[in-house]
């Protein structure tokens, strides 16, 4: 999981392995597997280096990765 906040600030935390695309629209939308999209204030950079930084800590097996995006 990876935190994230809504245009209006509020944070939350989304499931990154049913991230299908980021794209910047200029705002960044977010659109998973199931089809469903989110609008974040986080740039397309940030939520990459977010996703990246989720499945280095899967892969280590160690640690939690639902702290990716602190």
């Amino acid at each position: 999981m990876i935190k994230l906040h809504k245009l209006n600030g509020t944070e939350f935390v989304l499931n990154a392995e049913l991230i299908e695309t980021v794209e910047a629209i200029p705002d960044t939308r977010i659109t998973l597997i199931t089809g469903n999209q989110h609008i974040v204030r986080e740039d397309t950079g940030t939520v990459t280096g977010l996703i990246k930084e989720y499945r280095r800590e899967c892969s280590r097996g160690g640690g939690d990765a639902g702290e990716a995006g602190k």
